[in-house]
């Protein structure tokens, strides 16, 4: 009889691409997919460390763990932080780096327990994305094209996690694209941590979004996550000649205020996002924005909160990813003292869902 594997994805679409492609290793290896934990031979989680919510559902899962009678292995992966491994590493039998899913064969037959080395994150290349993946979905596709950033936001441990930037060939993408739409997939996402800086051989994010677009078949074509700082003029004129493309776009702000982020190590100002959100409205008129902001970013005060607000009643987005600062180890902002209180992060949170939610309201009616 086959053994059984069972995937729990946290965290954004960049993992449910990853836990595709785990997938699809462990079913080469000759495992069956099971939705029942407790027929599982293996269970593989696939966890998000940018909040610290994300860690807390995983120890959630623990306890669910000591409960199953079959005593399955289990492997961690995914965006881990060293302080992560550590607390992690008596639940798991394995913690594997993203980076090292093409290993699994290797790493289960050779290995009772095996943790990662964190200092050879950059030493990998992009090859696992690579692997064909066993898609979830039927009608939607997530195609990474790139892996880790470069940009090191004060707030984030995405460079921490999944290491430097480096771009897939062009080529490898447009293959998985073509398979995809023979196969009648009918949305197509391209994803990266900030797709806007991709880059391989002489072909930047612009170039590769219209060979994209330009393969034959009847799809729609969406990116994410995009960084303000690199979405450039040949982008802009590059989106509008694109006609499978999708009309929505998020374009993370993360506050609306100078200094905060500057303290973000967000290399841009509100006027300059404003500035752009303009360009980009001019060129696609009916664009529908969506955004990302923290709330109680160290050192916020009700009034820069308050520019946050008001800046988000003038770009008018129709839907906005509100998240509540977390501490996280490894980042800069973890030396910057946490002085907004929990209860005041909600109560900010609250106040900028109510006004996303007026607003479409008002367009409803």
């Amino acid at each position: 009889m086959a053994k059984k594997y069972h995937i729990i994805i946290f965290g954004c679409q960049m993992n449910t691409s990853d836990a595709e492609r785990i997938a699809s290793v462990l079913e080469n290896l000759g495992y069956k997919k099971t939705e029942d934990l407790n027929s599982a031979d293996l269970i593989t989680v696939v966890m998000c460390s940018v909040r610290k919510s994300a860690v807390d559902r995983v120890y959630g899962l623990i306890e669910k763990f000591k409960k199953l009678k079959n005593k399955p292995k289990k492997i961690l992966t995914g965006c881990i932080l060293e302080k992560d491994k550590k607390n992690f590493a008596k639940f798991f039998n394995y913690i594997i780096s993203i980076k090292e899913i093409k290993n699994i064969p290797h790493i289960l037959k050779e290995n009772e327990h095996y943790i990662f080395n964190s200092n050879i994150l950059d030493d990998y290349n992009c090859d696992y994305l690579n692997i064909r993946p066993k898609h979830f979905f039927k009608k939607t596709a997530y195609v990474p094209i790139m892996t880790g950033c470069n940009n090191f936001c004060s707030y984030c441990v995405v460079p921490h996690t999944r290491g430097r930037e480096i771009s897939r060939l062009a080529k490898d993408i447009i293959y998985e694209v073509k398979n995809l739409v023979k196969n009648k997939t009918k949305e197509i996402w391209l994803l990266g941590q900030n797709v806007n800086s991709y880059k391989s051989d002489k072909i930047n994010f612009p170039k590769l979004l219209k060979k994209v677009n330009d393969i034959e078949g009847n799809f729609i074509l969406n990116f994410t996550t995009s960084h303000p700082k690199d979405f450039s003029d040949e982008l802009i004129k590059t989106m509008v000649k694109c006609k499978k493309l999708s009309m929505d776009l998020n374009l993370p702000i993360q506050s609306g205020d100078n200094e905060i982020l500057k303290k973000m190590n967000r290399p841009y100002t509100v006027e300059q996002y404003k500035n752009l959100v303009k360009k980009i409205k001019k060129a696609l008129p009916n664009i529908r924005l969506s955004t990302d902001i923290i709330v109680g970013f160290p050192g916020e005060t009700k009034k820069q909160f308050n520019n946050t607000a008001k800046t988000i009643k003038e770009i008018g987005y129709g839907v906005a990813f509100i998240n509540k600062y977390s501490p996280r180890e490894g980042t800069v902002a973890l030396k910057l003292k946490d002085n907004v209180s929990w209860e005041e992060k909600k109560r900010r949170e609250k106040i900028l869902i109510d006004l996303i939610n007026a607003k479409n309201k008002k367009y409803q009616k």
